[in-house]
């Protein structure tokens, strides 16, 4: 059975308030029964010791019947000081005074007079009289010569000291008693208190929560993080520390330190969240949500969830760039296949000549590019590639020519098909577009070779060429010198991306009306610098 947490905080509080003010009552009760034994001890002996001084009770003494002045006076003085007795006895002990007159002429009771008769000492003792057990006070009385003629004791029952004592105790249990009841509304308060800023929530619930959310942010795909109002990191799932490289504690983390340009105070001041907000961090694009987390009408705290944007986007590249090169293959096949309707409508019209002509033309120019293709380019994925492209140049009335230096063996396996389109395809499509613009004899030309270190494309065309001011935005996104409505500046976006990715660079050398010239520089072989977990910080070229 699982008992509330209202219940443990009552239990706990009224146990320990119960036990503290046991000991304190405790404690005080004892010193208190001391302090009174104390008191009333010192007060007889003070009582008798004054006595025994007084001139008049010395003179007494040398009458016939001392107790005849004596008994009256020591009853006054008891009465006023609520004492319980007041003995006053001759150096062999009998009695001159005495609360019930009768046991005047008897020996004292008790046994403890030798100290004060013997030795002359006062004192306080503490014995059984003749009415009891008492504290007394005990004093000589001396002569005019320093002689003891007697004794006085002045006397207290224990029964009520104690008496006292009880009413004493009973009062601090009283009090006692209005602190428990006080510790008891405060402890429902306070646990109601506790409820209410957890929600309702038990202990056991509020820790099973607490390890399914933290199950839940280590599971999820997304990186996760949680910062307050002064930016320090609160919160960080396993995907955010990948995501952002921290590799040790995110204490001393600062949001604008991990997300920089996310805005990230602007949800405190306004409350509201921030969606779909691109964040460009070192080679990743990120997406990022930022929702406030309100306590009381107020922000207090805001979970930023992001996820990278770079994988999604090369996926739709390399789907685009595919779909460009199925369409580069269906121009080749339209190609060809207008060119077998006119031969075939040539043969059947009898021209012959004309028809040998255009098979020996298309033959000889198709041998010196298939040449080149297919013995100096051995790649297959290369191929593949140009010959699409050369199909789309063919039917756009586009001189394509394949440069007769390209050699070209098969391609490294970190080099994939999907990087050979986004690459060669974004380059010839561009090239194929400006010269298509505004030149008649128009040309583009590739150029590939792999000497040395690194594998090398060149795309040359005749084209309008790029400005020096436009140079520097060649590969930023949305950036197309072309004039059209749709979302341009993409492909060479794409085409310094896959570089990069690759560990190569792109060169571009251009003039207005001089058309561009596209160098692409590959490495052979990728050194890869990265963390312990694979998380890779950069690609350098293995030139």
């Amino acid at each position: 059975m699982k008992v509330s947490l209202q219940t443990k905080i009552l239990i706990m509080v009224l146990s320990l308030v119960l036990f503290v003010i046991i000991i304190l009552t405790a404690s005080y009760s004892y010193y208190e029964a001391k302090e009174i034994e104390e008191e009333r001890g010192q007060t007889a002996l003070k009582i008798s010791k004054t006595i025994s001084l007084m001139p008049e009770l010395i003179d007494v003494f040398q009458t016939d019947d001392p107790a005849q002045v004596i008994q009256p006076a020591m009853e006054r003085i008891r009465k006023q000081i609520d004492a319980e007795f007041i003995v006053v006895g001759n150096k062999e002990g009998i009695r001159y005074s005495h609360t019930r007159p009768e046991r005047i002429g008897e020996e004292m009771v008790g046994g403890d007079n030798h100290r004060a008769l013997e030795d002359g000492e006062y004192y306080i003792s503490r014995a059984d009289g003749s009415l009891g057990p008492s504290l007394r006070g005990k004093s000589p009385i001396f002569n005019a010569d320093g002689e003891i003629i007697g004794i006085v004791s002045v006397g207290f029952l224990v029964e009520d000291i104690q008496e006292r004592i009880f009413d004493d105790v009973i009062n601090v249990i009283y009090r006692s008693l209005i602190l428990f009841v006080i510790a008891i509304i405060g402890s429902v308060m306070l646990s109601r208190n506790i409820r209410k800023e957890t929600m309702g929530l038990e202990p056991y619930q509020i820790a099973k929560l607490y390890t399914e959310r933290d199950a839940i942010l280590q599971s999820v795909r997304e990186g996760i993080l949680s910062y307050d109002i002064t930016g320090e990191i609160t919160m960080m799932n396993h995907t955010a520390r990948k995501l952002l490289s921290v590799q040790e504690s995110y204490d001393d983390s600062k949001i604008e330190d991990l997300l920089p340009g996310s805005n990230p105070y602007h949800v405190f001041k306004t409350g509201e969240p921030q969606m779909d907000q691109e964040l460009l961090l070192e080679d990743k694009t990120l997406i990022v949500n930022q929702t406030p987390i309100f306590q009381k009408d107020e922000v207090k705290e805001v979970v930023a969830s992001f996820r990278d944007k770079t994988e999604f986007e090369q996926m739709l590249n390399t789907i685009s760039e595919v779909q460009n090169y199925s369409e580069d293959l269906r121009a080749q096949t339209h190609e060809f296949t207008n060119k077998l309707y006119v031969l075939s409508s040539l043969l059947q019209l009898g021209e012959y000549d004309e028809a040998v002509h255009m098979i020996q033309s298309e033959t000889t120019d198709l041998q010196i590019k298939n040449r080149i293709l297919f013995n100096q380019l051995e790649d297959t994925k290369i191929q593949a590639v140009l010959l699409g492209k050369m199909g789309k140049a063919s039917e756009q009335k586009i001189a394509f020519d394949i440069d007769s230096n390209s050699s070209l063996e098969s391609l490294p396996e970190h080099i994939k098909l999907t990087h050979l389109i986004v690459i060669i395809g974004n380059l010839l499509d561009n090239a194929f577009e400006t010269v298509a613009l505004n030149h008649k004899d128009s040309y583009v030309t590739f150029f590939a070779t792999d000497l040395g270190n690194d594998i090398i494309f060149e795309v040359h065309d005749n084209g309008t060429g790029i400005s020096e001011e436009n140079k520097s935005l060649l590969f930023n996104r949305d950036f197309t010198q072309k004039k059209s409505h749709e979302r341009r500046g993409y492909g060479l976006a794409n085409v310094h991306e896959t570089v990069t990715q690759l560990g190569g660079l792109v060169e571009v050398q251009s003039e207005i009306g001089e058309g561009s010239v596209f160098t692409v520089y590959l490495p052979k072989e990728i050194k890869w610098e990265g963390n312990d977990n694979g998380d890779d910080k950069s690609r350098n070229r293995g030139r």
